[in-house]
């Protein structure tokens, strides 16, 4: 492989839903543990989406990490590569942001400059609806071995990341500075003390009742706002 040849190793989810941050706990976690190359470059993708394009495009191999609805056991890790990944990333969204990533790589496609190489690290999540909840411990228990399966399909391309002897701090990390495992777990109130389920203000209101198909209702908003943006 080319040292001109470039890797992004990218997690996307959201931390705020319990397993749903599987993906960038993933990637800050290599990127505490493992030094890498130059070409290579490691990103929390949050829930950004399409702002992630360009990123994309300039990827000759991409590693994604995320929480994925397989339909399989919880707490279960399967690997998907190549064209096989979108359709993984859309048959059960378990968040908007699937969608969003999804159109990221049509996008890529569309221009030209989709990654020759592709890989879904993807675990099955154990528990989503947690508000402010931390990653269930069968899905903890994945960030390990989704981290080694990265490394193999890296080590195709000739790509080698050398661990750390010390890993870094947890605030020298590409963790968001408030949101990085230390300082979430550490400081995030208990479920006694904060309501984990929504707005209480909201729950305890006998005019307030939850939307009966969620991913519908999101998918004809989208479909409503892309019909009067076309």
């Amino acid at each position: 492989m080319s040292a001109s040849q470039r890797a992004l190793i990218l997690g996307i989810g959201n931390l705020l839903w319990a397993d749903e941050g599987f993906g960038v706990r993933a990637v800050e976690e290599f990127h505490r543990q493992y030094e890498t190359p130059d070409n290579v470059t490691l990103m929390d993708g949050g829930t950004q989406g399409i702002y992630l394009v360009q990123h994309v495009r300039d990827a000759d191999i991409l590693i994604v990490f995320d929480a994925v609805d397989y339909g399989l056991p919880p707490g279960t890790m399967k690997l998907v590569e190549g064209d096989e990944v979108p359709k993984f990333l859309g048959a059960k969204k378990i968040s908007l942001h699937q969608t969003g990533f999804q159109e990221v790589l049509a996008m890529a496609e569309m221009m030209g400059e989709p990654p020759a190489h592709l890989l879904l690290i993807g675990v099955q999540p154990v528990e989503l609806e947690d508000f402010g909840g931390s990653l269930r411990p069968e899905t903890w228990a994945r960030v390990a071995p989704a981290i080694e399966a990265a490394l193999d399909y890296l080590a195709r391309f000739g790509i080698t990341a050398t661990r750390r002897t010390t890993p870094l701090a947890q605030d020298s990390t590409i963790a968001c500075p408030i949101m990085n495992t230390e300082k979430y777990e550490g400081e995030r109130p208990s479920e006694e003390v904060a309501c984990r389920s929504g707005d209480e203000r909201l729950i305890r209101d006998e005019n307030w009742k939850a939307p009966s198909d969620f991913d519908g209702e999101m998918e004809a908003l989208l479909a409503q706002y892309h019909a009067g943006s076309g």
